[in-house]
């Protein structure tokens, strides 16, 4: 399989919106508004989350994920003096478990050891995705709210089953 990054652009904005749509539809699911209703949600956080993400990391790298050349995801990634921050990693259900997401990560533990940096994510303490990070070697550095902060250090592995 062919997974390669490109950078995203103004035109992407529908691509994704429905990427970050496609990670709520779980949690929409048991709410009882009308389509229009979770439309109209989901298009005020993603554009808040957007908004948010450009204040705090303003240096950051947007990038569109391709699978064999299709747009598959997101992925979105600040690189500061101290540390690697994955901001976020996202697919849409139909490229999820295909490797693609280890994949990048790979790509960013690479990065990190060559820089010697830490590579650092923040995730919701109840998101499935926290035992592929354990898997991947992150563990638990901090707290933030619903959040956990996790870290991979270059020559600190560790093997979680």
């Amino acid at each position: 399989m062919a997974f390669s990054l490109r950078s995203a652009e103004t035109s992407d904005e529908p691509f994704l919106f429905n990427v970050y749509a496609s990670t709520r539809t779980e949690e929409l699911a048991v709410v009882p508004w009308s389509d229009e209703q979770k439309h109209a949600f989901l298009e005020m956080q993603f554009n808040a989350q957007r908004q948010s993400y450009l204040e705090q990391f303003p240096g950051a790298r947007y990038d569109i994920i391709l699978d064999e050349g299709v747009p598959a995801g997101r992925l979105i990634v600040d690189r500061a003096e101290e540390r690697i921050l994955l901001i976020d990693i996202a697919l849409l259900a139909e490229h999820r478990n295909k490797g693609i997401g280890s994949r990048f990560i790979a790509d960013l533990k690479n990065e990190a050891s060559e820089s010697g940096k830490p590579l650092w994510l923040d995730v919701e303490t109840f998101n499935p995705a926290i035992r592929l990070y354990e898997r991947l070697g992150f563990r638990k550095i901090d707290e933030i709210g619903i959040y956990w902060r996790l870290e991979w250090r270059p020559g600190r592995e560790i093997n979680v089953q």
